[in-house]
């Protein structure tokens, strides 16, 4: 995303749009923390409405999931040449013209289409909004305003779950995505009193083709790994879209080094902070960004419960994570980087795979100590990841870094989502066999492998030094 200018000088506000524009900037946080955990509580329901396996869904969360990660380096070009407050209105309304196609789906297919559309009002929502607070208050009130429009990006989660699975039992799915019709009709609204419209005056040029070349290798490589799970094309097919990828990135690469102004800078990858934090983003978010997809599918499909009670169960993992966050920050303080991020991830590792001892004999007292406990792991892994990954940037890196983690971190989900459904159609036998206590060994399989791929990141994280990260973590640390 770009920059905010060097200069302290900020635009004059009025004493309304002051007081108003982190309510304004809360309510898009809000919208899209809460569109990425409600949906996950409902598939099965959905999947049964559109004739659909539960096993085939992971393509609705997954197409969100990875529009968001292209348009991401983007966005900030985009609130810079037309506008924050028109950009920031124009997320909106496709975000909820998004969410109206979905609700209007026929098939699975129209869906994943209406996600697409909505994840691109989703990508410029967040981004354009924290722009807009950087470059309108002082730096002395950043971190103040900037902790409150992150609550809603806690509520959201917490809420999620057990919204989505309260609709879909009593009301009807298609009500996950109507609710943001309202919210968004309320944001468009306040946007065009409160929404301040900046431009930068020194935009600097876009780096399309490395865009294009990045984009198209995403979508190459993604496309390519869920053909693999899915079974819906050939082998030959997935490999020859995996090898496009790869030769979509290695071009993209080659290009960066040259261009003036690439999409992200290749000095980010000479701090080595920054090299191991991004890399190890990728394998540790498989299992952490699988795992709230996976879970409340293994509640209804695998274990029986309903919806509302699957959906109910996930709020202990949202309160472990909302305990730990200013323990992560002493702990890594006390301990350092490289102590936590071994042990933790080994410990993150260890915790998903110990989902594979629950069974329908499982009371739901240590069912819940458990998706607490895996909810405090899970977020001081996030925590001391983002802040190990961003602690050493500068002010020449700032922008282009945090850029590139927002997109790894999506695109690594996206690959959580994919790869845990692989590994459960894998262990399935396929496609169609949906019957309960029959995909209870698959379930606990899947939880296995996908928890030994997080555990390997603990390797990549042991190459750092032993003092190695920022000392202080509290300003960078992530929104998650």
């Amino acid at each position: 995303m770009t920059a905010a200018p060097a200069t302290e000088d900020r635009p004059q506000l009025d004493p309304a749009t002051r007081r108003y524009l982190p309510w304004v900037v809360a309510l898009a946080f809000f919208m899209q923390s809460l569109d990425t955990t409600i949906l996950n509580t409902a598939l099965p329901g959905m999947a049964l409405d559109l004739g659909e396996d539960p096993l085939r869904m992971q393509s609705a969360v997954v197409a969100y999931l990875l529009t968001v990660a292209l348009l991401i380096p983007a966005s900030g070009w985009l609130a810079d040449r037309f506008g924050t407050r028109r950009v920031f209105i124009w997320a909106i309304v496709l975000f909820s013209l998004g969410s109206l196609a979905c609700a209007l789906a026929p098939s699975l297919l129209v869906l994943v289409l209406a996600r697409v559309l909505q994840g691109v009002g989703g990508a410029l929502l967040v981004p354009v909004g924290r722009l807009t607070v950087l470059r309108v208050f002082p730096r002395q009130e950043f971190l103040q305003v900037m902790t409150f429009i992150a609550l809603p990006s806690l509520v959201g989660p917490l809420i999620g779950p057990a919204l989505g699975g309260l609709l879909t039992q009593y009301a009807s799915w298609q009500w996950i995505f109507l609710i943001n019709l309202p919210v968004g009709l309320v944001g468009v609204l306040a946007s065009l009193r409160f929404m301040p419209q900046l431009h930068n005056r020194e935009l600097p040029r876009f780096d399309w083709a490395g865009f294009g070349l990045f984009s198209l290798g995403l979508m190459l490589l993604s496309m390519g790994l869920q053909g693999f799970g899915e079974h819906v094309i050939g082998v030959a097919i997935c490999i020859v879209l995996l090898f496009a990828g790869l030769a979509c990135m290695m071009a993209y690469w080659l290009h960066a080094a040259r261009a003036e102004q690439p999409l992200f800078k290749m000095a980010l990858f000479a701090i080595p902070t920054y090299r191991i934090g991004l890399i190890g983003n990728v394998f540790a978010r498989l299992g952490s960004g699988a795992t709230p997809f996976l879970t409340p599918l293994f509640l209804q499909v695998g274990l029986g419960f309903s919806p509302s009670v699957a959906g109910l169960s996930m709020i202990p993992s949202v309160l472990g994570a909302m305990l730990s966050k200013t323990l992560a920050i002493k702990l890594i303080k006390r301990l350092g980087y490289r102590r936590v991020l071994v042990g933790n991830t080994l410990l993150l590792g260890l915790m998903i795979a110990s989902f594979a001892i629950v069974d329908r004999s499982t009371s739901h007292v240590w069912l819940a100590c458990q998706l607490g406990l895996f909810g405090m792991i899970n977020s001081m892994q996030f925590t001391a990841m983002n802040t190990l990954t961003l602690g050493d940037l500068d002010a020449q890196t700032a922008s282009s870094g945090n850029s590139l983690l927002s997109v790894v971190m999506q695109l690594s989900m996206s690959l959580g989502v994919a790869t845990s459904s692989a590994f459960l159609l894998l262990y399935s036998g396929g496609v169609g066999r949906t019957t309960g206590g029959d995909l209870v060994p698959a379930f606990h399989a899947t939880y296995l492998s996908v928890g030994a791929l997080a555990a390997l990141a603990a390797f990549i994280f042991s190459q750092l030094r032993r003092h190695e990260g920022a000392a202080e973590a509290g300003d960078s640390m992530g929104q998650e």
